[in-house]
Formats: structure tokens, C-alpha cells, sequence
């Protein structure tokens, strides 16, 4: 298409179609952390706390949400003030070992959380297309998914990548959001639950649910890549904050409502307690074809549908990400990291080496129970949200940051604080049990 002449107003629909990329465009990373930050155990987790707190725990999925923005926005405030990430920033001010041993906490969950991913999406991919046995289906759909999103990755770099994560995050929302309206939930309950803060007892353990319902909304250590996609953006410096904070706004406001939804369908089904992650989201999916009337079958297969989606965007999200990140993290890496991948052949190749690891590696928890796996990454995950907020917090203090002017407002600052403090008392409750 030519362009048009500057001094003459385009056409209605040439500046329509305009408007509307450039609001795609604007949003995009924050899309990305909403696709990445919603998987198999966050859509699980939803709906067993609503089985078990009912509605009255809807606050919970705002509140969530509004604490990991304030964990990326802060991550994009040091980003754009000193042009280094997080984790560099890290690095540079304490001893070599907290490199080494944070990259050993990232090789740990990039396995666990690849195993959980592969097979989730088998699952969820065998409930839609049976392939034999459901375990062996369950292997079968886990690798070849595995496969494709390393294809997709590799065949139409960082443009492809955000325009599959924009499908998967649409089909999720459309179907996740349909089918928690299809239920015929009380809307005023649903109100009360979103705005007036309850903890129900539950047994003695309505905390414990609450914020292990808020930590999974939005995500872990995928926060972290947020850094490399606005890079991919062009946003390089401290002006480009307003778009930062526009696209984190879009992304975990979609991100509350997933929370939402899912706990609005763990209210309205019968949810079994023993279950996990992908399966629990395929019972859930028949127990609506049971439960829901007339709209059941069709609830029934828009959630599957949905679930895949959110599964895939999550593993896609992975695969694209966390082997860009493990490179930035590695010793020597500091240039590369502030320079684009096909600029650097070596770089290249390195990041072709940790993103086949990371998809090939993981397939061994294929034919085993994932359990102990699952557990794994939940502690891991739940030890990386009060590390970051405290990163956060002491950044400023740092040379770099008194430099380059970085800090925290009274705002931030009691928002990351708070932060510490609940997702830390979480990690320790993980890790002791």
C-alpha cells in the first residue's frame, strides 16, 4: 500500500485500520505477559479456590493482579532508567554465587515448568482429539506441541511469535469469559465477592487458599521476560514508560478477569479436590456438559477449546522467552544482551541451544506422574515473587540506580512491601509443606 500524502486526511476506513494497529501494537508485550502468566495450574487453581471459598474470594483475583503490576512496572522503570535488566542489575551489585545459584533456580523451574506444560497441553489437546490410550495421547499431543511452538518461534521470529500469543489470549478470553456467563452465576454475589474483602475459615484454610489464589494470578518468573519484549519493541528508555504502564494495565486487567472467571466456574461445578492441573481442567470441562442444561455441551467444548488456548500461549510464551533469558543471565552475556539475537551469530546459536534443551529435556516427565514436579515448580514459583519485590525495593539503593535515578515512590514502595511480605510468608508456608 503507498502512503498517503501527509497534508491530505486519509480515507475512514485507512485510518481505522491504522488506528487499529497502532493500538494492537501498544499493548502487545502486555498481552504477551497475560498469555505467558496464565497456564494449566493458574485456570486449576481458579476453580479449586472457588470450590472451596465460593465467590467471596473475587477480590482476591483484583488484588493479585494489581501486585504483579506493580512488580513489572517496576521492573520497566529500572529497565528504561539504566538500560540493564533486572537480573543484571542484580548480578552487578552483589557476589558471582548469587548468579550461579540463581541460574540453578532457573534451570529448575524451566524443567519443571516445561514438564507441567508439555503435558498439559497433551491433555488438554487429547480431550479435544483423542489419540489412543489418553496416556499415551497425552505423550504424543505433549511432544509434537512441543515441536510446533519451537517451529513457530524459530520460523517467524519475535512478529510471529506475538501474533500466535495474540490468537491463543483471544480464544481464551472469548471462550473462558462465555462459558463463567453460560454458568448463571448469582451476579449480585459475584459483585459482593469483587468488592467487599472477605477470607472465609474453609476448614482453617481460607489464608492459605487466598494467597495461593493471588501469587497465581499473573505468573512467576515469566514476569521477567518482560523486559526482553519491550526491547524487542523499541522502547529503550525512561520516555516510553506510559506505554509500558498502558499495555501492563491491558494485560493484568485481562489477567484478573481469566482469575475471575475461573473461580466463578469452580463456584457452579462440583469440583473434585484430589485433581491437578490438566486434569482437573478436563473434568471440569465434562462435569459442565452435566451441570450446565441445555448449554452444557457446547460450555463443555468452548472450555476445552479455551483451556488449550490458554496451555499453548503459555508454553509458546516459554519457549520463546526463558531461553532469551537464561542467555542474558549467563557470564559475558551483558552486551548481547542489550543487542538483538540475529545481530549476534554466537548468541544465536546459544539461544538455539537452551530453547531446544528446554523443549526436548522435559518430554522425560511425559510417561510419570507429575506430582512431585508440580510441587517443585509451585515452591520454586512461590520463592521468586518475595525475591523480586525485595530486588525491587534495594535497586535504588545501588549505584547503578542512584546513577541513573531510579526509585520507588511512597506508592511503589508500600505496594512491593506489601508484596514481600505475603508472597514471602507464602513461599515459607510452600516450602514447609
Amino acid at each position: 500500500m503507498c502512503q498517503s500524502d501527509p497534508a491530505t486526511p486519509p480515507e475512514d476506513g485507512e485510518s481505522t485500520i491504522k488506528h487499529s494497529r497502532s493500538w494492537l501494537d501498544a499493548i502487545g508485550p502486555g498481552i504477551l505477559v497475560a498469555a505467558t502468566g496464565v497456564g494449566a495450574g493458574d485456570l486449576a487453581g481458579g476453580a479449586l479456590a472457588g470450590a472451596r471459598l465460593k465467590l467471596t474470594v473475587l477480590w482476591v483475583c483484583l488484588v493479585g493482579a494489581a501486585l504483579k503490576y506493580v512488580l513489572c512496572e517496576g521492573l520497566a522503570r529500572w529497565q528504561l532508567s539504566t538500560g540493564t535488566s533486572v537480573a543484571d542489575g542484580v548480578f552487578k551489585s552483589t557476589h558471582p554465587v548469587v548468579r550461579f545459584g540463581f541460574l540453578l533456580y532457573v534451570a529448575a523451574w524451566s524443567f519443571c515448568i516445561g514438564g507441567m506444560l508439555m503435558s498439559a497441553c497433551g491433555e488438554c489437546a487429547q480431550a479435544i482429539l483423542p489419540i489412543g490410550e489418553p496416556s499415551f495421547g497425552r505423550i504424543i499431543h505433549g511432544i509434537a506441541h512441543s515441536l510446533v511452538a519451537i517451529f513457530l518461534v524459530r520460523l517467524g521470529g519475535f512478529r510471529l511469535f506475538e501474533r500466535m500469543m495474540t490468537v491463543c489470549i483471544g480464544v481464551m478470553f472469548f471462550t473462558v469469559v462465555l462459558v463463567a456467563a453460560l454458568s448463571a452465576p448469582d451476579w449480585a454475589e459475584v459483585m459482593r465477592g469483587l468488592l467487599i474483602p472477605s477470607v472465609p475459615h474453609a476448614d482453617g484454610n481460607g489464608v492459605a487458599w487466598t494467597l495461593t489464589l493471588m501469587a497465581g494470578v499473573g505468573g512467576t518468573l515469566t514476569m521477567l521476560c518482560y523486559g526482553s519484549w519491550i526491547r524487542e519493541k523499541g522502547r529503550v528508555d525512561i520516555s516510553a514508560m506510559r506505554d509500558c504502564r498502558i499495555d501492563l494495565a491491558a494485560g493484568y486487567l485481562m489477567t484478573a478477569g481469566f482469575g475471575v472467571c475461573m473461580v466463578i466456574l469452580g463456584s457452579r461445578l462440583p469440583i473434585d479436590q484430589g485433581l491437578r492441573g490438566a486434569n482437573l481442567i478436563t473434568q471440569i470441562s465434562i462435569d459442565m456438559q452435566q451441570q450446565l442444561g441445555e448449554f452444557g455441551m457446547a460450555a463443555g467444548w468452548m472450555f476445552r477449546i479455551g483451556a488449550w488456548g490458554a496451555v499453548f500461549s503459555s508454553l509458546l510464551g516459554v519457549w520463546q522467552s526463558v531461553p532469551e533469558l537464561i542467555c542474558e543471565m549467563l557470564p559475558e552475556s551483558e552486551t548481547a544482551s542489550a543487542t538483538r539475537n540475529d545481530q549476534l551469530p554466537d548468541r544465536r546459536r546459544r539461544y538455539n541451544t537452551v530453547q531446544l534443551l528446554l523443549g526436548i529435556v522435559p518430554a522425560f516427565c511425559l510417561p510419570f506422574s507429575l506430582a512431585n514436579v508440580q510441587l517443585v515448580a509451585g515452591v520454586t514459583g512461590a520463592l521468586f515473587l518475595p525475591m523480586f519485590a525485595l530486588a525491587l525495593l534495594l535497586l535504588g539503593y545501588t549505584a547503578s540506580g542512584k546513577q541513573s535515578g531510579f526509585r520507588n515512590g511512597p506508592l511503589s514502595t508500600g505496594v512491593l512491601t506489601i508484596s514481600l511480605l505475603l508472597f514471602g510468608f507464602l513461599a515459607v508456608q510452600r516450602f514447609l509443606t
